[in-house]
């Protein structure tokens, strides 16, 4: 499909009698970009580039048409379909178990997370999946954003993906992401050890009908439900897990705790060390202060 698609732009250009860099100038990108493109090699076309192409091309939506397919190359089989879910949720209710959930990742983070994994093949691929990623966020700041709810494993928190660097900024842009009206964050703490989603992640979507769907997920693998006997099992599963969570302002302390905690800059102190350099201070300028003949102990003048 790739190849398809590039074939078609290439046609398209040579019809229209511009050079490659006449389309990347019309679509603001650099020349190379087209030749990857017509060549179905690097990174495949984003959505914004599809629609840019088939506006400078007068493809009349052939190219907007053809970009779901070549998109969707690079993901397996079991989630396609609940992509195209997602895409058209209004609520998104999610459980996540080892990593921060897609729509929330920074690209550094999210590059980690896609670079590993046996579901992983190479550069291209990766580029690809985190170029989908990025994409996919966007919906967020769209005027059809969905409310999102999202539940994350004390072990999302403290796991250094990516270096302390790296998860420093993760956490910080989920306390940015909390503070939008349409996202609700919650931390399950370690101290609430079993429950129903134990070793796996889930995310519950409201579709625009009422009716919902669930999606579990693990390491390499998904499984759609849409039986609503099966979805409202996993609905069920999700309220207990939510009211097992912190409450919204305590899950944000304890992703402040970790930023400090767990993902500090080794060359800043923690906060029990700036507490104890604090004390201590205290103390070595009252004793210097009574050893000067400074202010000391009050005496009762009538002692």
């Amino acid at each position: 499909m790739a190849a398809l698609f590039g074939s078609r732009v290439r046609r398209l250009r040579t019809a229209a009698g511009l050079t490659q860099a006449q389309l990347g100038s019309r679509t603001h990108v650099v020349s190379t970009r087209i030749t990857q493109v017509e060549r179905a090699s690097g990174a495949r076309p984003t959505r914004e580039l599809a629609r840019a192409l088939d506006a400078a091309l007068g493809a009349d939506g052939l190219l907007v048409d053809l970009w779901p397919h070549v998109h969707r190359e690079a993901f397996p089989d079991w989630s396609r379909t609940f992509m195209a879910y997602a895409a058209r949720a209004v609520a998104i209710r999610e459980y996540a178990a080892h990593v921060v959930p897609g729509l929330l990742q920074t690209e550094e983070y999210a590059r980690t997370v896609l670079s590993v994994g046996l579901s992983h093949r190479d550069a291209e691929h990766l580029e690809e999946r985190l170029a989908a990623r990025m994409e996919r966020q966007k919906r967020m700041a769209s005027d059809d954003r969905p409310e999102l709810l999202v539940i994350l494993d004390e072990t999302v928190l403290r796991k250094r993906i990516g270096g302390a660097e790296v998860m420093r900024r993760q956490l910080d842009a989920l306390l940015t992401a909390a503070g939008e009206r349409h996202i609700t964050v919650q931390v399950l703490p370690f101290t609430e050890g079993e429950h129903d989603m134990l070793g796996g992640s889930l995310t519950v979507l409201t579709l625009p009908d009422g009716s919902e769907v669930a999606y579990t997920e693990g390491a390499d693998h998904g499984r759609l439900f849409e039986d609503p006997s099966d979805v409202r099992r996993f609905a069920v599963a999700y309220d207990r897990l939510r009211t097992a969570a912190l409450p919204p302002r305590r899950s944000l302390d304890l992703i402040r705790s970790a930023m400090e905690e767990d993902h500090r800059d080794p060359r800043r102190p923690s906060p029990a060390q700036r507490r104890l350099a604090k004390e201590q201070s205290q103390q070595s300028g009252g004793w210097e202060l009574r050893r000067g003949g400074g202010r000391g102990p009050r005496r009762d003048p009538g002692a």
